[in-house]
Protein backbone atom coordinates (compact mmCIF):
# COMPACT_ATOMS: atom_id res chain seq x y z
CA UNK A 1 0.00 0.00 0.00
CA UNK A 2 1.78 2.77 -1.45
CA UNK A 3 -0.66 5.55 0.39
CA UNK A 4 0.90 4.45 4.11
CA UNK A 5 4.65 4.09 3.03
CA UNK A 6 6.62 3.32 6.41
CA UNK A 7 8.51 5.60 8.11
CA UNK A 8 11.40 4.29 7.71
CA UNK A 9 11.01 3.90 3.66
CA UNK A 10 10.69 7.93 3.45
CA UNK A 11 13.71 8.61 5.66
CA UNK A 12 15.77 5.94 3.14
CA UNK A 13 14.91 7.19 0.36
CA UNK A 14 12.64 10.52 -0.16
CA UNK A 15 10.14 10.67 -2.54
CA UNK A 16 10.99 7.45 -3.68
CA UNK A 17 8.51 4.50 -4.86
CA UNK A 18 10.03 0.91 -4.30
CA UNK A 19 11.32 -1.13 -5.80
CA UNK A 20 14.87 0.51 -4.70
CA UNK A 21 18.16 0.33 -3.59
CA UNK A 22 20.54 1.90 -1.01
CA UNK A 23 24.21 0.07 -1.11
CA UNK A 24 26.51 2.32 1.07
CA UNK A 25 24.54 5.39 0.49
CA UNK A 26 24.01 5.20 -2.80
CA UNK A 27 20.47 4.82 -4.05
CA UNK A 28 19.09 2.85 -7.10
CA UNK A 29 15.92 3.21 -8.43
CA UNK A 30 15.91 1.59 -11.69
CA UNK A 31 15.00 -2.04 -11.70
CA UNK A 32 17.30 -3.04 -14.55
CA UNK A 33 20.23 -1.21 -12.19
CA UNK A 34 19.66 -2.85 -9.55
CA UNK A 35 19.04 -6.12 -10.96
CA UNK A 36 22.77 -5.59 -12.59
CA UNK A 37 24.37 -4.26 -9.59
CA UNK A 38 22.60 -7.18 -7.31
CA UNK A 39 24.52 -9.70 -10.60
CA UNK A 40 27.68 -8.03 -9.49
CA UNK A 41 27.87 -7.74 -6.24
CA UNK A 42 26.04 -10.76 -5.04
CA UNK A 43 28.00 -13.24 -7.53
CA UNK A 44 29.38 -16.90 -7.80
CA UNK A 45 30.76 -18.74 -6.51
CA UNK A 46 29.51 -17.53 -3.17
CA UNK A 47 25.90 -16.36 -4.71
CA UNK A 48 24.02 -18.13 -7.69
CA UNK A 49 23.51 -16.29 -10.92
CA UNK A 50 20.04 -14.63 -11.27
CA UNK A 51 19.87 -14.06 -14.85
CA UNK A 52 18.77 -16.73 -16.97
CA UNK A 53 20.68 -18.89 -18.82
CA UNK A 54 18.38 -18.82 -22.09
CA UNK A 55 16.79 -15.55 -23.48
CA UNK A 56 13.33 -17.49 -23.92
CA UNK A 57 13.17 -17.39 -20.14
CA UNK A 58 13.52 -14.23 -19.73
CA UNK A 59 10.65 -13.07 -22.61
CA UNK A 60 8.10 -16.33 -21.94
CA UNK A 61 5.56 -14.66 -19.83
CA UNK A 62 5.87 -11.06 -20.60
CA UNK A 63 3.13 -10.13 -22.11
CA UNK A 64 0.21 -11.99 -19.69
CA UNK A 65 -0.30 -9.41 -17.17
CA UNK A 66 -1.20 -7.11 -19.83
CA UNK A 67 -3.50 -9.54 -21.41
CA UNK A 68 -4.97 -10.25 -18.28
CA UNK A 69 -5.59 -6.16 -17.76
CA UNK A 70 -7.06 -5.77 -20.36
CA UNK A 71 -9.27 -8.77 -19.61
CA UNK A 72 -10.46 -7.63 -16.35
CA UNK A 73 -10.93 -4.33 -17.20
CA UNK A 74 -13.45 -5.19 -19.89
CA UNK A 75 -16.91 -4.34 -19.72
CA UNK A 76 -18.68 -5.09 -22.88
CA UNK A 77 -20.05 -9.23 -22.36
CA UNK A 78 -19.42 -9.31 -26.06
CA UNK A 79 -15.99 -8.68 -26.11
CA UNK A 80 -15.52 -10.97 -22.98
CA UNK A 81 -14.43 -14.27 -25.10
CA UNK A 82 -11.94 -12.03 -26.72
CA UNK A 83 -10.23 -10.82 -23.94
CA UNK A 84 -10.13 -14.93 -22.26
CA UNK A 85 -8.99 -16.37 -25.60
CA UNK A 86 -5.95 -13.94 -25.67
CA UNK A 87 -5.24 -14.57 -22.17
CA UNK A 88 -5.41 -17.91 -22.63
CA UNK A 89 -2.97 -17.93 -25.93
CA UNK A 90 -0.29 -16.72 -23.62
CA UNK A 91 -0.74 -19.04 -20.94
CA UNK A 92 -0.73 -21.60 -23.80
CA UNK A 93 2.74 -20.17 -24.85
CA UNK A 94 4.01 -20.12 -21.30
CA UNK A 95 2.88 -23.87 -20.79
CA UNK A 96 4.43 -24.67 -24.06
CA UNK A 97 7.71 -23.04 -23.09
CA UNK A 98 7.54 -24.78 -19.91
CA UNK A 99 6.83 -28.37 -21.22
CA UNK A 100 9.53 -28.66 -23.28
CA UNK A 101 12.75 -29.87 -22.34
CA UNK A 102 15.81 -26.81 -22.20
CA UNK A 103 19.24 -27.98 -24.00
CA UNK A 104 20.78 -28.97 -20.92
CA UNK A 105 17.60 -31.63 -19.92
CA UNK A 106 18.40 -33.44 -23.08
CA UNK A 107 21.45 -36.07 -23.06
CA UNK A 108 22.82 -36.29 -26.53
CA UNK A 109 24.73 -39.42 -25.57
CA UNK A 110 21.14 -41.29 -24.43
CA UNK A 111 18.81 -43.54 -26.64
CA UNK A 112 16.04 -42.36 -24.35
CA UNK A 113 14.32 -39.12 -26.33
CA UNK A 114 12.75 -36.58 -23.54
CA UNK A 115 9.47 -35.07 -24.69
CA UNK A 116 8.54 -33.46 -21.46
CA UNK A 117 10.54 -31.12 -19.12
CA UNK A 118 10.31 -31.62 -15.49
CA UNK A 119 12.54 -28.95 -14.74
CA UNK A 120 10.64 -27.02 -11.95
CA UNK A 121 11.14 -22.85 -12.88
CA UNK A 122 11.79 -21.23 -16.42
CA UNK A 123 15.04 -21.90 -16.73
CA UNK A 124 15.54 -24.82 -14.60
CA UNK A 125 15.48 -25.89 -11.43
CA UNK A 126 16.57 -22.35 -9.89
CA UNK A 127 14.75 -18.97 -9.54
CA UNK A 128 15.80 -16.60 -11.64
CA UNK A 129 15.20 -13.26 -12.14
CA UNK A 130 12.49 -13.73 -15.13
CA UNK A 131 11.08 -16.12 -12.01
CA UNK A 132 10.14 -13.28 -9.27
CA UNK A 133 8.97 -11.18 -12.15
CA UNK A 134 6.58 -13.50 -13.53
CA UNK A 135 5.29 -15.82 -10.45
CA UNK A 136 3.87 -12.93 -8.61
CA UNK A 137 2.16 -11.64 -11.61
CA UNK A 138 0.65 -15.25 -12.27
CA UNK A 139 -0.47 -15.47 -8.39
CA UNK A 140 -2.06 -12.19 -8.59
CA UNK A 141 -4.19 -13.49 -12.10
CA UNK A 142 -4.80 -17.22 -10.60
CA UNK A 143 -6.79 -15.11 -7.53
CA UNK A 144 -8.26 -12.25 -9.21
CA UNK A 145 -9.18 -13.59 -12.31
CA UNK A 146 -11.01 -16.65 -10.35
CA UNK A 147 -12.77 -14.04 -7.98
CA UNK A 148 -13.73 -11.59 -10.56
CA UNK A 149 -14.35 -13.45 -14.20
CA UNK A 150 -14.85 -17.03 -12.82
CA UNK A 151 -11.68 -17.72 -14.49
CA UNK A 152 -9.58 -20.80 -13.86
CA UNK A 153 -5.88 -21.89 -15.45
CA UNK A 154 -6.90 -24.68 -17.47
CA UNK A 155 -5.98 -28.07 -15.55
CA UNK A 156 -4.34 -29.34 -18.98
CA UNK A 157 -1.78 -26.77 -18.67
CA UNK A 158 0.64 -29.02 -16.54
CA UNK A 159 3.66 -27.09 -17.16
CA UNK A 160 2.17 -24.06 -15.82
CA UNK A 161 0.76 -25.73 -12.84
CA UNK A 162 4.07 -27.92 -12.18
CA UNK A 163 5.58 -24.32 -12.31
CA UNK A 164 3.57 -22.89 -9.56
CA UNK A 165 3.16 -26.03 -7.27
CA UNK A 166 7.15 -25.58 -7.17
CA UNK A 167 7.19 -21.88 -6.17
CA UNK A 168 4.78 -22.44 -3.63
CA UNK A 169 6.91 -24.71 -2.09
CA UNK A 170 9.08 -22.31 -1.74
CA UNK A 171 8.86 -20.05 1.77
CA UNK A 172 10.55 -17.06 -0.37
CA UNK A 173 7.92 -16.81 -2.67
CA UNK A 174 4.67 -18.73 -0.86
CA UNK A 175 5.54 -15.75 2.43
CA UNK A 176 5.98 -13.44 0.29
CA UNK A 177 3.07 -13.49 -1.79
CA UNK A 178 0.06 -10.90 -0.57
CA UNK A 179 -3.01 -12.89 0.94
CA UNK A 180 -5.85 -13.60 -1.30
CA UNK A 181 -7.67 -11.61 -0.01
CA UNK A 182 -5.75 -8.19 -0.32
CA UNK A 183 -5.68 -9.06 -4.13
CA UNK A 184 -9.09 -9.78 -4.12
CA UNK A 185 -9.31 -5.93 -2.20
CA UNK A 186 -7.13 -4.52 -4.70
CA UNK A 187 -8.93 -5.85 -7.63
CA UNK A 188 -12.19 -5.13 -6.67
CA UNK A 189 -11.69 -1.48 -7.92
CA UNK A 190 -9.71 -2.81 -11.06
CA UNK A 191 -12.19 -5.38 -12.53
CA UNK A 192 -15.39 -3.61 -14.03
CA UNK A 193 -18.39 -5.08 -13.93
CA UNK A 194 -19.69 -6.65 -17.49
CA UNK A 195 -22.75 -4.91 -19.24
Amino acid sequence: DMARKPEELKDLAPGTNPPFLLFNRELKTDFIKIEEFLEQTLAPPRYPHLSPKNKESLDVGSNIFAKFSAYIKNTRKEANNNFEKALLKEFKRLDNYLNSPLSEEIDHNSTDEVLVSSRKYLDGNELTLADCNLLPKLHIIKIAAKKYRNFDIPPDMTGVWRYLKNAYARDEFSHTCPADEEIERTYATVAKMMT
